[in-house]
């Protein structure tokens, strides 16, 4: 009989865009058609986010993207000031970053296996990818223990992802040197999950409140919203660059409108891109054009493209680009985590 080791052999790699300059190549793209130029303007528009100093840029990331490679081209926009806050989903974040900033790997798979004999082993599957169930537990244990040590009372999802990157800050730092969740504590990055339970933390979730049932932490969802709105308040300028759709884009355009409310005549998104293979057709969310959210007063439509592909094929050529053509080499980071009254407290 088969066992756990005969399956979790060969580790996931990470790309690294600092190897290749793929500018001449997207360059080539512009004279072409279909994806190829779309891709190419998408590049272009990325880099004038960067350009513009008054801009604020917001990457927001849906799917299963760092167990399947892109988690260093995150951590490289981070450390080279290539973006100022994240919005993600928790998975990407929890499951697949902390998870691996905590020491554990995701696994070269194939989707034909039984996945009866996956359950058995205890090997979780994303698609080609393999995962330890064991493993995820110690980190759903960990998110546990981490909440038991903050003090008991409501925060947002920022709040709870920086005494993350704390934690790994004073536990002898990341057990991989691209941890995102670290790079952002580092580079006071803000990283916002608008559906933090929906992830390992939400199984922390459930063990913290169950130890303590009457007085315990909780993800306070408005304050989250109001959070992400401040960023949009303190920027002349925004740009969004967007994996995926779900709730981290709609979650992101939408503190425009919550800007403008509190604040008339807020700026929309100057710039957007958005990666995506969702079709706009049946009315969803993530395959909706920036030139809708345009109508809801969301994204100006002069710097803003859609690509239509897999995110593991265009975000590297898309950032490579950007990060080759140097522009941020003269950019600062906006340290957006600085802009919020106080940070979490230990009990």
């Amino acid at each position: 009989m088969a066992q756990k080791k005969d399956y979790l052999k060969e580790v996931i790699e990470h790309i690294d865009i600092k190897k290749y300059n793929v500018v001449p190549f997207i360059d080539e793209m512009e004279n072409m058609a279909f994806t190829a130029r779309d891709l190419n303007r998408a590049g272009r528009i990325y880099d004038m986010m960067l350009k513009d100093k008054n801009c604020g840029i917001i990457l927001t990331l849906a799917g299963s993207l760092f167990s399947a490679g892109l988690k260093k081209v995150v951590y490289d926009m981070i450390m080279n000031n290539m973006v100022d806050a994240i919005v993600s989903t928790g998975a990407i974040i929890v499951d697949q970053d902390f998870f691996e900033a905590l020491g554990f790997k995701h696994y070269k798979g194939t989707k034909w296996v039984d996945d009866n004999e996956m359950r058995d082993l205890h090997i979780d599957r994303i698609y080609d990818t393999f995962i330890d169930e064991d493993e995820l537990r110690i980190c759903d244990d960990t998110c546990a223990k981490i909440f038991n040590g903050m003090e008991p009372k409501p925060y947002s999802s920022r709040e709870f992802l920086y005494e993350f990157g704390r934690y790994l800050e004073n536990n002898g730092g990341s057990k991989v040197d691209d941890s995102v969740v670290w790079a952002a504590y580092k580079k006071n990055v803000p990283i916002f999950v608008p559906a933090f339970s929906d992830c390992s933390a939400g199984f922390g979730f459930v063990v913290h409140q169950t130890q303590n049932p009457d007085n315990h932490c909780s993800v306070d969802s408005a304050k989250d919203f109001l959070e992400l709105t401040k960023i949009k308040l303190a920027s002349k300028d925004t740009g969004i660059f967007m994996i995926g759709g779900g709730a981290p884009k709609n979650f992101t355009q939408d503190i425009v409108v919550a800007a403008d409310i509190l604040q008339e005549d807020a700026t929309m998104h100057k710039y957007a891109v958005q990666i995506t293979v969702a079709d706009e057709r049946d009315g969803a969310l993530s395959g909706s054009t920036l030139k809708e959210a345009s109508s809801w007063g969301k994204v100006e439509t002069t710097f803003e493209q859609m690509v239509y592909s897999e995110a593991t094929v265009a975000m590297p050529l898309v950032v490579g680009y950007a990060y080759h053509k140097g522009s941020w080499k003269e950019r600062k980071g906006k340290e957006f985590q600085k802009i919020y009254s106080k940070v979490v407290t230990e009990a």
